[in-house]
């Protein structure tokens, strides 16, 4: 089925007549999930809201913890390879889809890709099902730490409260019953924009709450590296995929498929917009976080802003930064929800009938909204989602967002074994596959040693 350019954005992208009626012939083939939730309407700075999001999550917060694990130099080393790295990456996506798009196929999803370029199976059974699983581990993931979040401010209020964990990821799930009910990827570009504002916002919060605890701080702080022989090796190991995972995208296509096009240019736009805000949250509360903390720093550094209880900065400031991080996760767990949705609205929707049609809107609600229950589900059962998420992301990341695109680039644009491309794409290529393996190992090491704390429903 050819993936095309829907209808309502055809003459607004100033197409001339033929390529119009081109177009239009097209049309008639375009599925539900891309003509109602993939819809092409955006600029390039909508991307760039909506690249924000699925990249600056609260996982940042865990960056001063694998500093602990890496040491200065080798933490301000990985950090900087991997904006590096992924922007190269996420560059190359976009050159393939632009070929594509100037091909008169332009592709909207990941496994559409996978299909044409490596063939239909890559498409249907590696990267379609891995791209679900990473997304759906990311609502899973939002859940929990949108739980965590809401917990936390309630202790703040009342100490000795006695709500449990399971029943504030259950309040926060109601939040995501109801904006995940939005239609399009498109839709959320305001929400977006709001996530992009929360991010820097909590960022600034823990940045200067780690420089003025650094400041008064009387104990030595220690930067040596955490752990020993095979602990430490692991340990730099867990370090590399928390700074992966970090750095994650995989719906790099499904985004770039919101703007109007022509698309030639935007999403290099919108990737300089979205790391200009990478690298300022990344980095400041990375480095602020490990130089206030050394190698005490927690896996994830608020922890470290509370000592028995206390407070080691202004409880309002604890409670603002709580506040932005349970607001801003609610937002990636709508981006996550996306790739899920489309496939939903593939499924289930008419794509004759309208949007808004009772035809289209009871299975859109009904599916959503199990989606949504699932996940609130899982992550109430399973807590410690943590340890899981690191497997995840190192058998699910690493691949979509540190191989797959050199793959596609090679592949399509072809580059001369002389060209100095070629190799560079090669050479990320395999790096990463090792790295993804060896973290993958490393997730399964930690979830067994891990396994004798695990207890269903665990007020973590």
């Amino acid at each position: 089925m050819s993936t095309v350019l829907p209808l309502p954005n055809l003459m607004e992208a100033g197409l001339n007549h033929s390529s119009f009626m081109a177009q239009l012939h097209l049309h008639k083939d375009l599925d539900a999930g891309a003509l109602f939730v993939l819809k092409s309407r955006g600029s390039w700075v909508h991307c760039g809201y909506h690249l924000t999001t699925s990249i600056v999550a609260p996982a940042l917060l865990s960056l001063p913890f694998a500093f602990a694990l890496l040491g200065w130099v080798a933490g301000v080393l990985c950090l900087t390879i991997g904006a590096l790295v992924t922007f190269y990456s996420y560059n190359l996506l976009s050159l393939v889809l632009e070929h594509h798009e100037q091909l008169g196929q332009r592709q909207l999803r990941f496994r559409d890709m996978a299909r044409d370029i490596l063939g239909p199976r890559w498409g249907r059974y590696y990267v379609g099902p891995l791209q679900f699983s990473l997304c759906y581990g990311g609502v899973i993931g939002s859940s929990l730490v949108g739980g965590q979040s809401l917990k936390f401010i309630y202790l703040l209020a009342n100490p000795s409260g006695g709500m449990k964990l399971y029943e504030f990821i259950a309040i926060f799930s109601v939040l995501i019953l109801i904006l995940a009910q939005i239609p399009s990827f498109h839709s959320l570009r305001h929400i977006n924009l709001a996530s992009l504002i929360l991010c820097l916002a909590y960022s600034m919060s823990v940045t200067i709450g780690s420089i003025c605890i650094g400041k008064s701080m009387k104990m030595p702080k220690d930067y040596s590296v955490n752990g020993h022989g095979i602990n430490q090796v692991f340990g730099v190991l867990n370090a590399i995929s928390i700074i992966a995972t970090s750095y994650g995208n995989g719906v790099i296509p499904e985004i770039q498929a919101t703007i109007a096009p022509p698309i030639k240019g935007k999403m290099f736009k919108g990737l300089c917009v979205c790391y200009a805000v990478v690298v300022t949250t990344f980095f400041s509360v990375a480095i602020s976080g490990y130089w206030a903390f050394g190698n005490r720093a927690q896996e994830t550094i608020l922890a470290n802003f509370m000592i028995n209880g206390n407070p080691l900065v202004p409880k309002w400031t604890i409670l603002m930064t709580n506040t932005f991080t349970l607001l801003q996760v609610s937002a990636v767990c709508l981006v996550c929800l996306q790739p899920i949705n489309e496939v939903l609205e593939q499924k289930l929707s008419d794509p004759k009938s309208n949007q808004f049609s009772i035809r289209n809107v009871i299975p859109r609600l009904i599916s959503r909204s199990l989606l949504v229950i699932m996940a609130a589900t899982v992550a109430a059962m399973f807590p410690f989602y943590g340890d899981l998420s690191a497997l995840v992301g190192a058998y699910g990341l690493i691949p979509l967002d540190f191989v797959l695109p050199m793959v596609f680039y090679n592949l399509t644009f072809k580059p001369s074994k002389r060209n100095a491309i070629f190799w560079l794409n090669t050479f990320i290529s395999v790096i990463f596959s090792i790295l993804g393996l060896l973290g993958t190992i490393s997730a399964v090491r930690q979830i067994t040693l891990d396994a004798k704390l695990y207890r269903l429903f665990a007020d973590l």
